[in-house]
């Protein structure tokens, strides 16, 4: 099967179908087939795996490729670039497919309420502000804190979501996610600062 690359027309979940019908192909080529849809489908699809039961450390490795997606969508700009280490790296259908098969039933209800509207939401300023806050909830997806990716990686896949469909009400909600996010977070490192310092003042009683 061939697929023709940059097809704008498809929705992610069908581009994700055909995906997992491949025998063989480079990573360069997945991001060929979103054409220039590819940041927000990328960012999709490297952060909603994160929400399903993963071995230790997968939140890690599927991070990293964030933090060259994000900064790029930030710095506006326009035409994705990959290192080519990880462009010409070779990926199975069957895997894609394994790691999909569970989230395509998700991505298809999404997707039909989902359209492009609220656009004007998006564009040069738009998409920088969805490319900083995605980079910095990256910077938290990568570290090993157990349940602490859930809703940097939820909040990310939503933003990514709506930067390919150029949907406002999904950036509305990313945006309310990364909202929730910051405020989880900072109550966690209050937690983890002040336990830190009780503990640092019990040795030092002792």
């Amino acid at each position: 099967m061939t697929l023709a690359a940059g097809d704008h027309r498809k929705p992610i979940s069908q581009i994700l179908r055909d995906l997992g019908e491949q025998e063989s192909l480079s990573v360069g080529e997945v991001v060929d087939l979103f054409g220039r849809r590819a940041f927000g489908a990328l960012m999709f699809v490297f952060s909603i795996p994160n929400l399903l039961p993963l071995p230790p450390g997968s939140s890690t490795l599927l991070g990293a490729p964030l933090l060259l997606l994000s900064p790029q969508v930030a710095l506006g700009i326009s035409t994705l670039w990959l290192p080519r280490i990880i462009d010409d790296r070779k990926v199975t259908g069957a895997s894609l497919h394994v790691a999909f098969n569970r989230l395509l039933p998700w991505v298809e209800r999404i997707e039909q309420v989902s359209r492009p509207r609220l656009t004007f939401m998006f564009g040069p300023a738009g998409d920088r502000i969805i490319g900083v806050i995605c980079t910095l909830l990256s910077f938290v997806l990568i570290l090993p804190i157990p349940l602490g990716n859930l809703l940097p990686a939820l909040t990310i896949g939503v933003l990514g979501f709506s930067l390919f469909q150029r949907d406002g009400v999904f950036a509305l909600l990313g945006y309310a996610l990364a909202a929730v996010s910051g405020a989880v977070l900072f109550v966690a490192a209050d937690l983890v600062i002040d336990g830190v310092r009780h503990l640092v003042n019990w040795f030092g009683a002792a």
